[in-house]
């Protein structure tokens, strides 16, 4: 592990853990859920081999090693902090503090671990003969992920997450049962991740980016719509926060669901307005650079 330490200071990876097993310190009835807890430290732990096995085999592009480690620790230690920590348990009494949890999980944490690029790390820290086995699934696998990785493809599938599991009846079911709790957080993170990926290193060249920062604006369209259509209603969508009565800050029901969707409306759309932007530019820049070529 001598090359973790060298990746990060010493004790981060104490200190990634520390929001999902220190959560009982000063919070009534909080306690660690060890199904979500588990699967985030053997996350953090296999890419820690896999980064540490990295680092012993590379005498260049350690620079970008260590870059890449501290955006996953920062991705890592979002999404404990929106899981793992007393704002998930927050969050099933006031609709707004669930909502700003599912913007960290797919808006920040999701963000943050797709730019560490961790497939490599990942891969090498499962042992050889299971990296072999996996490295063969994948280029197996290579047509299917061709097609969801596909920047359109990514932005439907993770369109179709958020608009589903915002209706009532689901949304209702994921409040009363933590198994649709975990299904929901599940396709959240794995549609998020998909549609960073797809946005940061699908298509890319002049067609690529204008195909990203289109499907970025249509994402912003559609958080925001959701997000307005909630800030703008007057009555209560799901039942269970509903029957909650007042919310710990003091809001109504309606209050607090006319808060969550500003959350889900300005800030969320603000996030992917802002990469649309990006990559409008570098395709404005990739444009006049080929108009240049083309009138020499």
């Amino acid at each position: 592990m001598r090359g973790v330490r060298r990746l990060l200071p010493p004790g981060a990876f104490l200190v990634m853990a520390e929001p999902a097993l220190a959560h009982g310190g000063g919070h009534d009835g909080w306690a660690p859920e060890w199904s979500v807890v588990v699967p985030l430290l053997l996350f953090a732990g296999l890419y820690a081999v896999g980064a540490s096995r990295l680092w012993a085999r590379s005498a260049l592009g350690r620079s970008a090693l260590r870059r890449d480690a501290w955006l996953f620790a920062a991705g890592w230690l979002a999404l404990a902090g929106a899981v793992a920590s007393p704002l998930h348990e927050a969050g099933e009494h006031s609709f707004t503090l669930h909502m700003i949890e599912h913007e960290i999980i797919m808006l920040l944490a999701s963000l943050l671990i797709v730019a560490s690029k961790p497939g490599a790390a990942l891969l090498w820290g499962f042992p050889a003969g299971t990296r072999k086995a996996l490295a063969g699934a994948g280029r197996g696998a290579g047509p299917l992920w061709r097609l969801v990785s596909d920047p359109i493809s990514a932005t439907v599938l993770q369109a179709l997450a958020l608009i589903a599991w915002h209706m009532p009846a689901l949304f209702d079911r994921a409040l009363t049962s933590e198994g649709w709790h975990v299904a929901q957080h599940l396709s959240f993170l794995a549609t998020a991740l998909l549609f960073w990926w797809a946005m940061a290193h699908g298509r890319t060249g002049r067609r690529g980016w204008g195909t990203s920062a289109l499907c970025l604006f249509v994402t912003s369209l559609i958080g925001g719509a959701l997000g307005a259509l909630m800030a703008f209603s007057s009555s209560p969508w799901y039942a269970p926060y509903a029957a909650l009565g007042m919310t710990p800050t003091g809001l109504s029901p309606a209050e607090d669901q006319q808060l969550a969707g500003m959350v889900m409306w300005i800030p969320g759309g603000m996030v992917h307005a802002g990469a649309a932007l990006y990559f409008l530019y570098k395709w404005l820049m990739a444009s006049e650079v080929a108009h240049a070529v083309a009138a020499e």
